[in-house]
């Protein structure tokens, strides 16, 4: 077998159970066992990938935020939006509206350049916010993320691969959702879980039959059995 290539794998829709939550254990292994980089990249806020990470026993390597930190080892890039996601949570609750966390508010407390919203919060008053604050609105399938607009998954991983002296596009990304549409873009190989959204599926150079995890362990072995 030649040698493998470093993964760039999305979490929420590709990491996950049949049911669409919760990490599937079948993923730990391979993961954990693959012999070239791997990147967590995810809408997630920061902490969420790193532990996934340590839990994985992998380098830390992770896109997170949609692209607004980007890590690899000991280069922490935070791209930051200034005063501007705390003006826009507060213009949200002026409109009426509240994130949809609760109190405790365990998605974004620790989230640092992005706002996440649940998405039973209506999108149209969130877009036009997004635009008033000169942020981007995107729709993972799991939440409404108001982010700047000049990052992106895509632009942070070629972060990640020039730390670790990979060319981006030898990277074999895996995702399901509109923000992993820049990923796919700046790699060779793509594969969109069955799961994934319209966006995803024309980007992507290969839809999986298979959804969740059972996809992400198909294109790992589609990726070996190419290379064997």
């Amino acid at each position: 077998m030649t040698d493998l290539p470093p993964l760039a794998l999305d979490i929420d829709g590709t990491l996950t159970r049949p049911s669409g939550h919760g990490i599937d254990p079948r993923v730990f292994d391979p993961l954990g066992e693959w012999p070239a980089p791997v990147v967590l990249a995810t809408g997630k806020a920061f902490p969420y990938p790193i532990a996934l990470c340590d839990f994985l026993d992998v380098e830390h390597l992770v896109v997170a935020e949609n692209g607004g930190v980007a890590v690899a080892g000991d280069d922490v890039h935070v791209h930051g939006a200034g005063d501007r996601i705390d003006d826009v949570a507060a213009a949200i609750r002026d409109a009426g509206h509240d994130l949809g966390w609760g109190e405790a508010d365990l998605v974004n407390r620790w989230r640092e350049t992005e706002l996440a919203v649940r998405r039973s919060v209506p999108a149209d008053p969130l877009r036009a916010l997004a635009a008033e604050f000169d942020l981007a609105f995107v729709d993972t399938g799991y939440a409404y993320h108001l982010k700047p607009r000049d990052v992106s998954k895509g632009r942070a991983l070629e972060r990640v691969a020039a730390a670790v002296d990979r060319d981006p596009a030898s990277f074999v990304a895996v995702g399901d959702s509109e923000n992993d549409v820049s990923t796919f873009d700046v790699v060779d190989e793509s594969y969109a879980v069955a799961n994934a959204d319209d966006a995803a599926r024309a980007a992507a150079t290969t839809v999986l039959d298979a959804a969740h995890a059972d996809g992400t362990l198909a294109a790992l072995d589609a990726v070996r059995d190419s290379r064997a």
